[in-house]
């Protein structure tokens, strides 16, 4: 609770323009987000890059964040792996080197970094979702929870919970990144619903 509410002061204070409160939030988090970027992106020096990204987005939005939504050090690692994916995306070199990378190891490696790279895409593109949607579909397919359980858990109908799914399954399939994804091939071994 102590972190939250010298985080909150941190930002508060870096809205303001406060150098000192931005050294120390960056001092603080810098660790944790190059570690996020390097595992995405496998290259340090890219990794530096999404990290200075990241901050300087902090620096520039500091308002970006919502302690409603939970605590920094997760809305950092949301938005590190957004940015990392996103220069995965743009530098194909880089994602094909991680590919083969990855290609060259044990095959349970390979199938790990596939399904973490995917995992980050959709769970991507469940933040761009409603609610009440994103919730039933990370009950249904993140926790394995059955439709009653998680009707039960919501405090909906059962009906209510196979359509947020359904809907929420729709409006993940008409996101771009999740699309450029599934028809790069990478997605030929996902779980459908």
């Amino acid at each position: 609770m102590e972190n939250r509410w010298e985080d909150a002061e941190l930002l508060k204070k870096i809205a303001e323009g406060s150098r000192t409160a931005f050294d120390r939030f960056y001092e603080k988090y810098a660790p944790i987000v190059y570690h996020i970027a390097l595992q995405i992106v496998g290259d340090k020096a890219e990794a530096e890059d999404v990290s200075q990204d990241v901050f300087l987005e902090i620096l520039q939005k500091p308002t970006q964040f919502d302690p409603k939504r939970g605590s920094v050090k997760a809305f950092l690692a949301v938005k590190t792996k957004s940015r990392s994916l996103d220069r995965l995306r743009k530098n194909r070199h880089l994602l094909v080197s991680r590919l083969e990378e990855a290609a060259l190891k044990e095959k349970g490696a390979e199938f790990y970094f596939l399904r973490q790279l995917e995992q980050q895409i959709i769970l991507d593109a469940l933040t761009h979702l409603p609610e009440a949607q994103r919730q039933a579909i990370i009950h249904f397919y993140f926790r394995g929870e059955t439709q009653r359980e998680i009707a039960a858990a919501m405090n909906k109908p059962l009906g209510s919970i196979k359509s947020l799914i359904r809907y929420g399954l729709r409006n993940l399939r008409k996101q771009q990144a999740l699309f450029r994804w599934l028809e790069a091939g990478r997605g030929e071994n996902k779980h459908e619903a």
